[in-house]
């Protein structure tokens, strides 16, 4: 969905964040959104993203139920911001499994990769948005109030870009 320069791009703005909010529609007749958070694991970025889980947890009866989901990332300090929307899916690939591994899956795992519960949840990127704003507080306050005074200019905050389809 984006070229190889545009993923290196998006990896670079999330991959120190570390941990997104993962939004899935819920199974309750209401079919409400609910967020959770998610850390990556991979140290690279294709198009698909990987997170461990738990078969038996909410999320995963939920994306089975609708693929839809949508992840966010978010770092105030340095004015980053990161939506990405796909596909998910629930895996119980091995392979995945053991390229990801590390101790700090290991924790929620009792059983280790071996525990019958472990899962791999996959998310394929179709599209997303992201805001990036090197200028510091003061710069970003001078372009709003340049703003407000010539209302047809409206302020420059950053790079703002949406990519994907569908």
């Amino acid at each position: 969905m984006s070229s190889p320069e545009h993923k290196k791009l998006i990896w670079n703005l999330i991959k120190d964040i570390k941990v997104g909010m993962l939004v899935t529609k819920t199974t309750e007749t209401d079919e409400s959104l609910r967020a959770r958070p998610m850390s990556l694991v991979q140290d690279a970025y294709d198009g698909t993203l990987f997170f461990y889980t738990s078969k038996s947890d909410a999320k995963a009866f939920e994306i089975a139920n609708d693929t839809d989901t949508c992840l966010t990332f978010s770092n105030p300090k340095d004015n980053v911001y990161v939506s990405l929307s796909g596909k998910g899916n629930i895996t119980k690939d091995k392979e995945l499994i053991d390229k990801y591994w590390n101790p700090f899956v290991a924790a929620w795992f009792e059983n280790g990769k071996e525990d019958p519960d472990l899962a791999m949840l996959e998310i394929k990127i179709h599209k997303g948005e992201h805001w990036d704003s090197k200028n510091n507080k003061l710069v970003q306050l001078f372009e709003i109030a340049k703003s407000n005074l010539k209302p047809s200019e409206t302020p420059d905050l950053g790079e703002n870009e949406k990519f994907g389809t569908k």
